[in-house]
């Protein structure tokens, strides 16, 4: 995707630059993407095209492959790379997560307000890995470890409700 947007206000150039990179797509430089071509990019990159068209800007969308497979296996390197970098930011996020639940495990802080809100960031994670993996159309190394940190933070979360419920019904 070839994108030109006017350079003032500033808003439109970052409302498209951040739906790019929300829906994956790999940035090549000032105003070319790559992604590709699979369903799950479509709806993104008609939202794009839709915000640089309201910005009085261009867009154009282009099917392109690597000149020879040495190319298209660096475009594919490329793409890969960038998915690697979201795994590895979810794998730290899954590590902070674990040491908050201990954290909350050592404090005896067993309530539900803190039991509610280790939910909504169990959520958040949850929402967040699907986000990626349909992102992940050629598999990133840290995919399979990904899945099974989401899966030891679930059960640590289950722990956790457990211990909030035990000292909640204690007399």
């Amino acid at each position: 995707m070839l994108v030109k947007i006017p350079a003032e206000p500033s808003r439109y150039r970052v409302a498209v630059w951040r739906e790019l990179r929300k829906v994956g797509a790999l940035s090549l430089g000032q105003g070319l993407w790559a992604m590709p071509d699979v369903p799950v990019f479509a709806a993104g990159l008609s939202r794009a095209m839709e915000l640089a068209e309201r910005a009085d800007g261009e867009a154009v969308v282009l099917e392109a492959a690597g000149r020879d497979e040495a190319d298209a296996e660096r475009l594919k390197a490329m793409f890969t790379a960038a998915r690697q970098a979201d795994w590895a930011e979810f794998l730290a996020d899954c590590a902070k997560y674990q040491a908050e639940l201990d954290k909350e495990i050592r404090n005896a802080k067993f309530t539900l307000a803190e039991l509610e809100e280790e939910e909504q960031s169990l959520e958040r994670l949850r929402r967040w890995y699907r986000d990626i993996q349909a992102r992940d159309v050629f598999g990133a190394p840290d995919a399979g470890q990904a899945a099974q940190r989401l899966k030891e933070c679930t059960a640590r979360y289950e722990d956790y409700t457990e211990r909030v419920f035990a000292a909640l019904h204690q007399t």
